[in-house]
């Protein structure tokens, strides 16, 4: 059987065995490839991101970003990882300044791996967060309070957001669910996405992390493009085609040491 002849549910299950093999696809060298019209692969994508398959971007698409579930799960997943990830963060951590931390177990990871005697200011909307910096007394503690959403781990809403917007932040760790150096970084909740949107916009750097999972993935929300932030922090042996993308894009990019 050619090609053309495929059925839409064969040809799709090529297109995902490429996309995951690839880390992305190229609609009009599937359309090429597989010798259908570029309206019948953007039909095949378009069906593939309503089934949870794909998430579709500008001219392809991408893997969806990994959903752990809830922070309270989050929390045990990879706690070496992590911690090799925040001891690379906090390198960008320079003595006097606000910095803050939304939501995340990657920066639960940095909370508890800030310097000592730096006299930080942290704000955190990230009642996890808070708990790990409350009895710390070399810094001081910002909580931005409200309606907490349990699975995100973090308070969201109009009050919250009124309130962060009100700091300047000299580093904003943004927790992300996705990052690809064409799309930018994502996130799984809308409300989320905004809260992030809004200290993005009212910080004067932006630092992201991501573990090998979530770097080339997008989530449904998008957050900020790759040329928004200031660096980018990746495990030791994340990929060196999107490293690369990322640092065209004029972003600072950091491996972590291996885990141990």
């Amino acid at each position: 059987m050619s090609t053309e002849e495929l059925l839409p549910q064969q040809r799709q299950g090529l297109i995902l065995q490429r996309l995951l093999a690839q880390g992305r696809v190229i609609a009009v060298d599937l359309a090429r490839e597989l010798e259908v019209s570029h309206d019948t692969i953007r039909r095949d994508l378009r069906e593939m991101a309503a089934a949870g398959m794909c998430r579709r971007v500008y001219g392809g698409a991408l893997p969806l970003s990994p959903d752990h579930g809830p922070l309270a799960r989050r929390r045990g997943l990879e706690p070496a990882r992590k911690a090799a990830l925040a001891r690379a963060a906090v390198a960008l951590v320079e003595p006097g300044q606000l910095l803050f931390l939304d939501a995340g177990s990657t920066n639960l990871a940095i909370a508890e791996a800030l310097p000592a005697d730096c006299r930080l200011t942290v704000a955190t909307n990230a009642p996890a967060i808070a708990a790990r910096l409350a009895e710390r007394e070399d810094l001081q503690l910002i909580v931005i309070g409200g309606r907490v959403d349990p699975r995100v781990g973090a308070s969201l809403g109009r009050a919250a957001t009124r309130d962060a917007e009100a700091l300047r932040s000299d580093l904003y760790f943004l927790g992300v669910c996705g990052a690809d150096a064409d799309v930018g970084v994502s996130a799984l909740d809308y409300e989320d996405a905004q809260f992030k949107q809004a200290v993005a916009a009212a910080s004067r750097a932006v630092v992201a992390t991501a573990t090998d999972d979530k770097l080339g993935t997008a989530a449904r929300y998008p957050v900020l493009g790759a040329d928004a932030l200031h660096a980018l922090v990746i495990e030791h042996g994340g990929d060196t085609a999107q490293a690369d993308a990322f640092a065209h894009r004029g972003v600072r990019v950091l491996r972590a040491a291996p885990a141990r």
